[in-house]
Formats: C-alpha cells, structure tokens, sequence
C-alpha cells in the first residue's frame, strides 16, 4: 500500500446485493486434474503448475503480520478458519500475506487475537511465525496458495529502500532464508514478493549496489532459490526510472533493458502496484481522455512485460474505497486490462486484490467493517477475473487419498442466517465434503415454510420453484475436496423466515 497517503478509515457505503449474473470462471478452464498442484514456474508470460497446465493467480491481501499486532487483523473478531473459507467461497484462490522482520524477534508477541467461545482456540500460545504456520496450513487445505510478502523492515512503517539503518540487507537476506528453509516442501506457500513498494532514492539497473533495486533484488533471489530452487520470486518495480515516475512499486519500464537475471530459470514474476484516487491523485486522472487513456498508461508501466511475453505479470496490489465515480471508472478499466477469465482463461494478468480488510484507511477491504459482512459492490467487480481454486491439502492430489478406486462422494449443508431486517435477509450456506474421495461438484435443495424468494445470489446458482429453492455450485468452487468446504451466499424476501432443513447432493 501507498503508505505515507494512509489517511483515517473511511465509512464504508453500504453495499448492494449483486443479481448472479456471470460466473467468475469459466468451465473450459477446468481440466480434468485440476490445475496449480505442487510448485509452480513460468513460461513466457504465464504461469505453470509441476504439470505443466497454466494457472491464475486471483487473490486478496490479508494484512496484519507487519503492524503491531504482529499477527493477520480480524482475529479480534472472528476465528482465521471462518475467514479463510470465505475467501475460498468468494473465489479468491491465494492470499498474499504481508508481515515485517519484526516477526522473527524472539521477544515478539502476537496480541489482539479473541479466544473466546473456541475461536482460534489452536493458535493459544503460540508465536507469530508458528500462527503463520497455522494460517499456511489450513489455505492449503482449503485449496488456496499463499504468496509472503516482506512489506516492512519493522512494524514502525514502510522504507524506501529493502534495508534501514536498524535492518540491514544482512538480515533482510537472512529472514528470508529462513522463510524458505520453514516452508520447504510444503508448495502451498508459491513464493516470495521479496519487498514491498520500494521508492525513491531507489532505482532500477543504475548500478550503484545501495540503491539498485534490480541488483538487490537478484540477490535476494538467489539467495532464496540456494534454499528452495521451486519458489517463485515476486519482484515489484520502484517509484521511477529515468525520470518517468509512478506509483510506488509501480514503475517496472526498467525490466526492458535490465531484466531480472536469477541463478534458476522460470523463476520471476514482475509485480506492480495500481491504485485510485483514494489514495492519491495522479495526471491520468485529470486527462480529458480517462479512462480511456488507461490501458496505455498500465502498458508503459508494467503491462509490456506480459503482452511482449517477457514475464508473468502479478498486480499484487490494487484496491479503492468506490467513493468517487472516477474511482469506479478505474476500477472497471482495470478489471477489463486484466483480462477477464471466461475470455482468456490464464492466459492473464495475474492479482490481489488490496484488501480483505476493512480498516484499510484509503481503500477499505472486501469485508465491511463489522468483519463478517462482505461489500459485494466491490467484491463484483472482479467477478470477471477470479479463476478456479487448487488443489488441496499442500500439493498431493485431493482425488487420491490412497483408494485406487475413488471413494464415496457425499456432503453436508450447513445454512445460517447471517443478516435479517424483517423486509428482507441475507444467508450463507457451507457445503462440506463428508466423503473419503474429492467431489467436482455439489447441489443444495431445501423448502421453505413461508413465501420466501431469492432475490440475489453469489457463488451459486439457483432455480426456485414454489417455495423449494435448489442451488449449485459455480464454476470456481464445486471441486472440494474431503473434509474440505465450500459456501455460497444469497439474499431473500421477506424476512422472518428461519432456518429450513437442508439437504445435499454431490457428485
């Protein structure tokens, strides 16, 4: 994030349902074996599994790790399980987690997490890499990859530079060393964004050894790759070359003629940083052309790369708060860069979304302030570019659970209501596989006693008769494998409902 732009939390306006529309991923894009097991490593400018088949990185960010607290924000409020499957639900298929070096102090300890009534009851004792280890487990289990992110030195604020005075690049090196040597053979975590949003006085290919990002970053990732040659290395730009300047972390127009160069090859993805007027305003904003002036502005930072097949391109933060139409405008201009996945499959630019938090001051999150309530405004704009989730459980194959011949396909459903005015409610309902084998897809069916309609749903489909309503899963989210979840959420009229039974299907 543009951190020193860091203003107080703006109100988020209150969101409205989305009808189902388009699903965000289409069906041609899931092969037989689904894609993204094990490590994985590039081929021009995509993306490859250990098989070979491409991937899309659709993701959000989750912050907390760099700040104070030390440990991912909304553990004061919700449990990290709840809160990883409603990401998978969403369709959001990684997560990049920030943290700072802070996290590897011995005398650092996590605060703000609510143990109350079994919340995160596993993560009592414990420091803030081995809740690390705890969050990476149980992404992978939910078929979700995680993607680390060096954001900070210290949990005081962002550098310009990837060492300060207090943290030299010795330890930078170090620490993530020891990320690599923690998470070898467990291929949940893909790589390393080695640091977050370098700046001015740093440069690119200007050869002096203390403020050469690209230089630096070639020996960040060498030293990681001496570790664990199948991690990616993430590489964001800096702030300005040649005296072309742009969002930090954004200006990557340095790569044309100094390219990253690691010891292994297929190993670099490029990331930039975009952001709207909510966080600071920027000449394109201005021009009598926008939006439409754009995609040229995003080619000449960073878009080259991917279209001139140098490289995958991972935007590993964009986000805004929708306050201003000019942000709306960007934010559907982006998203239609980007490449929507029914079109292109991932054949694309690759993303987080900045962020699954709410308290994000000049961009508010996916979830709403109370932790729980998602903005679906927000959260549908980048229904065109989410892509299928992977498979789980740390690289094996979820279809493959030592019976040779496939095990016994069955779910659960589990239907809550989440929100309820009288005039109308909103219900989330959480499909679990119960079976020994992995399902590719699943069917809920359930009867209402009163004159209940769906007026709008998410992540699923659905067909009404009468009072009976029987939904299925969308494109990213009906694989799920045992003992893994999925969930879908609706809005319905009039409220005052209850709760019916459910029953579930799965094949």
């Amino acid at each position: 994030m543009f951190r020193s732009l860091r203003r107080a939390l703006c109100a988020v306006a209150a969101a409205l349902l989305l009808p189902l529309g388009a699903q965000t991923a289409q069906t041609a894009q899931a092969a037989e074996v689904a894609a993204g097991a094990g490590y994985w490593h590039t081929s021009g400018r995509q993306i490859l599994d250990e098989a070979g088949q491409s991937v899309r990185i659709a993701g959000i960010n989750w912050f907390g790790f760099e700040t104070g607290n030390y440990v991912l924000h909304g553990l004061w409020s919700r449990d990290y399980k709840s809160m990883i499957d409603q990401m998978k639900s969403l369709g959001y298929n990684t997560i990049r987690i920030p943290f700072s070096d802070d996290i590897f102090k011995s005398g650092t300890v996590p605060n703000s997490i609510d143990f109350s009534s079994g919340k995160n009851a596993d993560l009592q004792g414990l420091n803030s890499l081995q809740i690390l280890d705890k969050i990476v487990s149980y992404a992978g289990q939910d078929g979700l990859k995680v993607i680390l992110d060096r954001h900070r030195p210290d949990s005081g604020g962002q550098s310009a530079l990837w060492y300060t005075s207090a943290v030299p690049e010795s330890t930078w090196i170090a620490n993530l060393r020891a990320l690599a040597t923690r998470y070898l053979g467990q291929d949940t975590v893909v790589g390393i964004d080695i640091h977050n949003e370098p700046h001015d006085p740093a440069c690119w290919g200007c050869g002096d050894t203390t403020r050469d990002w690209r230089l630096a970053a070639q020996r960040a990732g060498n030293a990681i790759l001496a570790v664990n040659p199948e991690l990616l290395i993430f590489v964001e730009g800096v702030q300005t070359y040649n005296g072309v300047s742009g969002w930090w972390g954004g200006n990557l127009m340095g790569v044309a003629d100094h390219p990253v160069q690691l010891n292994v090859a297929n190993r670099v993805v490029y990331s930039a940083h975009d952001y709207a007027t909510s966080v600071a305003q920027q000449s394109w904003f201005s021009d009598p052309t926008f939006p439409a002036n754009m995609p040229g502005i995003w080619d000449k930072y960073w878009g080259y790369i991917f279209k001139q097949n140098i490289a995958p391109v991972w935007v590993g933060e964009f986000g805004t708060t929708l306050q201003s139409t000019v942000d709306q405008r960007w934010l559907a201009a982006l998203v239609d860069y980007l490449r929507p996945t029914s079109t292109y499959g991932s054949d694309s630019f690759h993303w987080t979304f900045w962020s699954w938090n709410p308290n994000s001051g000049d961009t508010g999150g996916i979830l709403k302030d109370d932790w729980q309530t998602v903005d679906t405004v927000k959260d549908g704009y980048l229904a065109s570019v989410k892509a299928p989730g992977f498979p789980a459980g740390g690289g094996s194959d979820p279809g493959d659970p030592g019976d040779p011949g496939g095990g016994t396909a069955a779910c659960t459903a589990a239907y809550t209501v989440s929100s309820d005015w009288g005039g109308g409610f909103n219900a989330e309902v959480k499909v679990t596989n119960t079976g020994t084998t992995a399902i590719s897809s699943w069917k809920v069916t359930w009867t209402w006693s009163g004159s209940q309609q769906v007026t709008s749903a998410w992540n699923a489909s659905y067909t009404q008769s009468g009072s009976t309503v029987t939904a299925s899963n969308a494109a990213h989210n009906g694989s799920v494998a045992a003992g893994g979840s999925a969930s879908f959420g609706f809005g319905g009229a009039p409220g005052g409902g209850g709760v019916p039974s459910v029953s579930c299907t799965a094949a």
